[in-house]
């Protein structure tokens, strides 16, 4: 580079918005501020938010300039529109402003550098109107810091404003929050993001194809920078025009019509056709990753399709004949293979990821998919059992292991029988058959509290007496009589005991159990098999009835 040649700066500086107007995409923030600046309504803190290179710093300076503007005279007051006239604004631009502050909380984390700001809070400005202060990545301060920001933050001087910039809203504290006037800065649409880029690049004296402005909008995922970035390289790269095939080639991606024939092969079951197609990509350079997230947005959107067939007619940074192609398979597909999909291509995004190798992890992935076609779908398999039930269903009792408890055989039993005969259960002689008519009536949790914690003391038709075990809930004995009347239809009294009563259902349980594994214990083929393996333990016994 010869001593009189300019060093070259990237686009994303080059082209950095200077006034309200070159911001794109924000048009709530920029209407806002506007109204706000022409009124006098100004607020002393701005707390901006949004993903990176959506133009949160770029803001903050623009708000600076815009309020310190003092024309070509020096005499003129705050402005919404172009600022290029004013020295103060300039040198606000150039970062050299010594009433402009620009503090980066990223590195600048403790109560120290507040303090230096709190210091210089009292003093007015230099030459400026006011004192700015833009603190960019404000949730990395410390908690001793924000504490230290909150009462000059409440009611700062009126020659001084504060604007903070974060990516991670969340983790600002809300006394802060509270103090500030918040603006979300938006992602960018990819349309609005293709456009712009095809105006910078006619700036720049460069062709660029619509696909390929397409392609590094869709890459950019609404960020401004991110795109200028990758149209940085994209130029770079060609020797001539930006093309679409250079781009692809440059970002790794396949072709979409491809992507979309490829997902449409593993979602049809159709294996081998997936495989090879995935096999030509690789060859091809694309990134394996980068294709299973291309399935995954595709997939999101044939979805949307599927589901809101005119969402077609909605602006998209797609060509009119991938819009149709769309379209086209979406109505081919099922709400339930689109979801199968969805959840396989999900989850196996972080197994490429996490694979030694990514494309053998993806054909694993396209495989799960095509077998995955073959599945019946859950709504199919539920209208053939209603419409077919299964024979000889009725009266089959399940013992659950480890479930709540010996009464829930009992409680299983009596359900069917109250369904059939629908009339409620009065005859409740035992603690078992009080848990078993709680189920029936699907009093389930209060079934299991009397399981867990109630030591019965005395039962009898309409009465129920109990000491609660440590743990019960206060109104046990409340939702108790409420639950028993509405069951059997019949007024109940249930009363609290302070005497020990019979275990619980649960321990009545854990007892009988422990008493068949010690009765196992005790014979001797059990005994001689423990003798042999002194590290084994009988854990339960199962009958052999229960077993068949």
């Amino acid at each position: 580079m010869s001593e009189t040649q300019t060093p070259y700066r990237v686009l994303a500086r080059k082209y950095r918005p200077q006034n309200f107007d070159d911001l794109i995409g924000q048009d709530a923030l920029v209407r806002t501020l506007k109204n706000a600046i022409e009124s006098g309504r100004i607020a002393h803190a701005f707390m901006l938010t949004g993903i990176r290179g959506v133009g949160k710093t770029t803001t903050a300076r623009i708000i600076a300039k815009a309020l310190n503007y003092t024309g070509a005279d020096g005499k003129a007051g705050p402005t919404t529109g172009a600022t290029d006239d004013c020295e103060i604004c300039k040198a606000i631009a150039e970062d050299r402003h010594p009433d402009v502050l620009e503090m980066d909380a990223a590195s600048r984390t403790g109560i120290d550098d507040i303090r230096e700001i709190l210091d210089g809070v009292r003093y007015a400005p230099t030459s400026a109107r006011y004192k700015v202060y833009i603190i960019d990545e404000v949730h990395m301060l410390s908690k001793a810091a924000f504490n230290a920001l909150l009462k000059t933050l409440e009611e700062p001087p009126e020659h001084v404003k504060f604007i903070f910039a974060t990516t991670e809203i969340r983790k600002v504290p809300v006394t802060v929050l509270s103090r500030c006037q918040r603006f979300d800065l938006r992602r960018i649409e990819p349309d609005v993001l293709k456009d712009y880029y095809g105006q910078i690049a006619e700036k720049e004296s460069v062709k660029a194809e619509e696909e390929a402005l397409s392609m590094i909008a869709r890459a950019a995922d609404g960020s401004v920078r991110d795109g200028l970035s990758l149209l940085d390289q994209a130029i770079a790269l060609s020797e001539s025009d930006v093309t679409a095939v250079q781009v692809k080639d440059m970002l790794g991606l396949a072709d979409r019509t491809q992507v979309m024939d490829l997902l449409e092969h593993a979602v049809k079951g159709e294996c081998a056709q997936a495989l090879d197609l995935m096999e030509d990509l690789y060859r091809k350079g694309a990134d394996p990753s980068v294709v299973l997230n291309d399935l995954l947005d595709i997939t999101h959107m044939l979805t949307k399709f599927r589901a809101v067939p005119a969402m077609k007619e909605s602006s998209q940074a797609m060509p009119e004949s991938e819009l149709t192609r769309a379209a086209d398979l979406a109505g081919s597909l099922s709400m339930a293979a689109l979801g199968k999909a969805w959840q396989i291509l999900l989850k196996g995004i972080s197994e490429v990821h996490a694979a030694p190798s990514p494309q053998k992890a993806a054909e694993m992935i396209l495989i799960r998919l095509a077998y995955a076609a073959d599945l019946p779908d859950p709504a199919d398999l539920i209208k053939k059992l209603k419409d077919n039930p299964p024979a000889n269903t009725s009266g089959a009792v399940q013992s659950v292991s480890g479930g709540a408890s010996s009464g829930t055989q009992t409680a299983l039993a009596v359900k069917p029988a109250l369904q059939e005969q629908g009339q409620p259960v009065d005859d409740i002689k035992t603690p078992e058959d009080l848990v078993a008519v709680l189920e029936a009536s699907g009093a389930m949790a209060l079934a299991s509290q009397v399981f867990l914690y109630a030591h019965p003391v005395k039962l009898e038709k309409g009465f129920f007496e109990f000491r609660p075990a440590e743990g019960a809930p206060a109104d046990m004995a409340q939702n108790l009589t409420r639950a028993l009347k509405t069951a059997t239809g019949e007024r109940w009294m249930v009363s609290v005991s302070t005497q020990d009563g019979a275990p619980t259902l649960s321990q009545a349980k854990e007892q009988a159990a422990q008493a068949e594994i010690d009765e196992a214990r005790a014979q001797p083929l059990v005994a001689q098999i423990l003798e042999i393996f002194p590290d084994a333990h009988l854990k339960a016994v199962h009958k052999k009835e229960d077993m068949q």
